[in-house]
């Protein structure tokens, strides 16, 4: 009886601990659990934080407070358009009058970025360059009436100034030193989107190519360009195109768009930095750019029948017409019949391609002309002098 007593008694003995060792442990196992899956989610949180704050985002928040939203006012001249031309005739002049202009004020819009604490604004002549009223707005919601220091037309660079100091600016870099294919941001005021929150818009892309020559409109001249495909609209012009670490690498200009279209296929288009510090440098010193040297050379664009007459493998090129007597062209030796290729590291297309390229120079700079001569390569150098 007594063994029975202790059989049994050990078994419920054995029965009991082996309930309390399962309840203790089911618990401590849902705790634990518990506390493991709010530790994942934390670190998960932490890791998806992390990776949300990458160098665009942190270079972004740095450069925008010195990038700025522009409002223009011009005055234009526009002509009646139910005005017969027949009337410009002297004859009818004194009955009904030869005036049929009216002057009207233009409001328009676009982006520029502060390059000095002392408030120098960059932006492009088309922008800004004819305007008798510029509006800045900062970041901060301040306004501004901006005076134009130096515009330039040719190159589509428009300096700016506002009375203000210990500004926010951007650190211009080296266009020389751009990857194709590295980061590209480009900041700005599409479409006046600006003026809803006074933040700049931001796009951001790579850059698709170097050295783009593309065709002159109205009379502006664009030269190795950088090409983007970083969103660039309607108001972005004159904003900046900065790299991953917050260097301007170049002032975004234009876009090629289908039809008449405003909107971005990615085909953007900014003037390299390194252009535009030295046509700045000449505008604060002098208002403008002074391109008064001549060459003495006539040409024309080689056709089918000129490639094939000269035995040429392409139509690129120019052909020396005439030669002006006495001329930057007559003293470095340039003969008619010879075929300009190139101008130092300029390839030259066509006749815009090179009136282009000599607008990058100034007078009494040298520069190497590339050309093909009796089917030979050869190079001679012309000094840019003025006209005497």
């Amino acid at each position: 009886m007594f063994r029975k007593f202790n059989i049994a008694s050990v078994l419920l003995i054995l029965i009991f601990i082996t309930a309390a060792i399962y309840l203790v442990s089911r618990n401590g196992n849902e705790k634990i659990y518990y506390e493991s899956a709010s530790t994942q989610n934390i670190s998960a949180n932490n890791k998806i934080t992390e990776t949300r704050r990458t160098v665009i985002t942190e270079t972004v928040a740095k450069i925008s407070p010195a990038v700025v939203g522009i409002n223009v006012t011009e005055i234009r001249q526009f002509r009646d358009p139910f005005f017969s031309p027949f009337f410009d005739d002297p004859f009818f002049r004194q009955f009904f009058g030869g005036d049929r202009t009216s002057a009207r004020k233009v409001k328009s819009l676009g982006s520029g970025f502060l390059i000095s604490p002392d408030g120098y604004i960059l932006t492009n002549d088309h922008v800004a360059g004819n305007a008798v009223e510029v509006v800045i707005t900062l970041t901060n919601g301040k306004h501004f009436n901006a005076k134009v220091i130096g515009t330039d037309p040719v190159s589509d660079i428009c300096l700016l100034k506002i009375d203000e100091n210990d500004l926010p600016y951007l650190l211009l870099g080296n266009s020389n030193e751009i990857l194709i294919g590295e980061w590209a941001i480009a900041l700005g005021n599409p479409f006046g989107l600006f003026d809803l929150n006074d933040k700049p818009t931001v796009t951001v892309g790579v850059v698709s190519a170097l050295g783009m020559n593309l065709d002159p409109v109205n009379n502006r001249y664009y030269l190795n360009m950088i090409q983007t495909d970083a969103a660039i609209n309607g108001g972005n012009s004159g904003g900046p195109l900065v790299n991953s670490i917050g260097e301007v690498i170049g002032m975004n200009t234009l876009i090629i768009s289908p039809g008449s279209g405003q909107g971005s296929i990615g085909l953007g288009f900014a003037i390299p930095i390194n252009k535009v510090k030295k046509i700045v440098d000449e505008l604060k010193s002098n208002g403008k750019i002074e391109r008064d040297f001549y060459t003495g050379i006539k040409v024309q664009n080689i056709d089918e029948t000129i490639s094939k007459y000269f035995k040429l493998e392409t139509t690129k090129g120019v052909i020396i017409t005439r030669i002006e007597k006495n001329s930057p062209a007559d003293k470095a030796g340039l003969e008619s019949g010879d075929i300009i290729t190139q101008i130092d590291d300029y390839k030259i297309n066509n006749e815009q391609t090179l009136v282009g390229v000599l607008q990058e120079y100034r007078t009494n700079q040298t520069i190497t002309l590339g050309l093909i001569r009796n089917n030979k390569e050869i190079k001679k150098n012309m000094k840019l002098d003025r006209r005497p």
